[in-house]
């Protein structure tokens, strides 16, 4: 078998398909692995992307699920490593993409890489080293009210040196613009001063590709999605229709969310005013000890067999700072994955075949409750979310199956992606 071009190492399980969607629209045959394989890779592919739920874990954790991964990606060959975080950089003060970035740097005896979260077709941007969420600074997006992870800084120097020993710098907009020979002096210029680590300008899909080429023999690569349409050229491959085809959809379709961001919040209100059937999940009744997904599911039965149906615990950022002062932030997220997993699971079992997951940390539980272990990477619904085909080990049934980061999607998300497949 070939060697792998491209090893990804991605910190949860909406994000790896983010990036997946990318390689595959540039041309590379991509399998996404939904955490670290415990076989050798038996597929001829160009690139795997390793799911990781290692977002938001302590730090130490997410060190060593990414050092597992980039073992594994190492033992199948891998030419290039790329660490793939959010577009809105989501962290906190002590991690995780600076001790991740540099538990890696130091296990491929890389001395130099880069980091930008820039991804133009969903309007993230980085000019100046800071980080825009369309035509707002990251922390007017509505990211500075993430339960998780708020981001209250836009500056991505600070914000990544404060959670790396290594320096941090920045390579601008105005050295992108001039190319990758331009990039490659600048790389050159920071490494004599002592940078490690630097931020990237890029406010569109041609810096990307600018900047693709100055990236062609680093050992390590660190990105949001979008870097990786600058990729696939440096291995000599170019876009192909065939490696998006997915096996003919069927059966019964549902949504389910746990995303609480402002993208989210308008996807759930475009469905509920469009007529959709959808149901509230409330994180107090879970605490109280009632079965909430044994009755969404009895709400959902009869429903489902003739529409679509959204089973969502999507609230405002004050419902969910009020849940969260009563339950605990752990707590209350941890209770919402495990209910909305549930009923991801039962909905399969009652002949849900089309299943569309909001939410980068609840996506990760649903995978994980259908004991899903690959995912085949297929047409794009809107900017960074494919539909994928896997196997379940609901008695081996396949399912087509969406993960959709919180941030990304149209309004009509929840109606639109069931569309792409027909």
């Amino acid at each position: 078998m070939a060697k792998l071009l491209l090893g990804c190492i991605a910190d949860d399980f909406t994000g790896a398909t983010d990036l997946a969607n990318n390689l595959v629209r540039a041309g590379m045959r991509v399998v996404q692995a939904i955490g670290v394989p415990a076989t050798p890779l038996d597929a001829e592919v160009d690139a795997v992307v390793v799911a990781l739920k290692s977002r938001t874990i302590a730090p130490a954790g997410a060190i060593a699920q990414s050092l597992d991964a980039l073992r594994w990606l190492q033992a199948q060959g891998a030419q290039q490593i790329y660490f793939k975080y959010c577009s809105t950089f989501d962290s906190t003060p002590q991690g995780n993409i600076g001790p991740v970035t540099e538990a890696l740097m130091k296990a491929l005896k890389c001395d130099f890489t880069i980091a930008t979260p820039a991804f133009p077709d969903n309007k993230r941007t980085v000019f100046k080293g800071y980080l825009f969420a369309g035509e707002v600074l990251l922390n007017e997006s509505g990211m500075q009210n993430h339960p998780l992870t708020p981001m209250t800084d836009p500056n991505l120097v600070r914000v990544l040196q404060a959670q790396c020993t290594r320096k941090v710098g920045l390579i601008d907009h105005a050295v992108v613009a001039r190319g990758a020979a331009a990039v490659t002096e600048r790389i050159e210029q920071l490494q004599g001063e002592g940078v490690s680590i630097a931020i990237v300008d890029a406010v569109s899909n041609d810096d990307l590709l600018r900047l693709g080429p100055a990236l062609a023999k680093m050992p390590l690569v660190t990105a949001g999605s979008g870097v990786a349409i600058g990729l696939p050229a440096n291995f000599g491959l170019a876009p192909s229709s065939q490696a998006s085809a997915l096996p003919t959809a069927g059966g019964l379709r549902a949504v389910v969310s746990g995303s609480c961001s402002l993208a989210t919040n308008r996807q759930v209100l475009d469905f509920i005013q469009r007529g959709g059937a959808a149901l509230a999940v409330d994180p107090l009744r879970i605490a109280a000890g009632v079965d909430v997904a044994a009755e969404a599911l009895a709400w959902a039965a009869p429903l489902v067999e003739k529409q679509p149906v959204l089973v969502y615990s999507t609230a405002e950022a004050g419902a969910v700072k009020s849940v969260q002062g009563k339950l605990g932030v752990e707590e209350a997220g941890a209770m919402v994955e495990r209910t909305i997993a549930a009923i991801a699971r039962g909905l399969v079992e009652r002949g849900v075949r089309q299943l569309v997951v909001a939410g980068g940390e609840t996506s990760g539980a649903c995978v994980q409750a259908l004991g899903i272990a690959q995912m085949q990477i297929g047409p794009q619904i809107d900017p960074g979310v494919p539909w994928c085909h896997a196997r379940t080990d609901v008695e081996g049934l396949p399912v087509h199956i969406a993960l959709k980061s919180g941030n990304f999607g149209g309004d009509d998300f929840f109606t639109k992606a069931f569309t792409v497949l027909e």
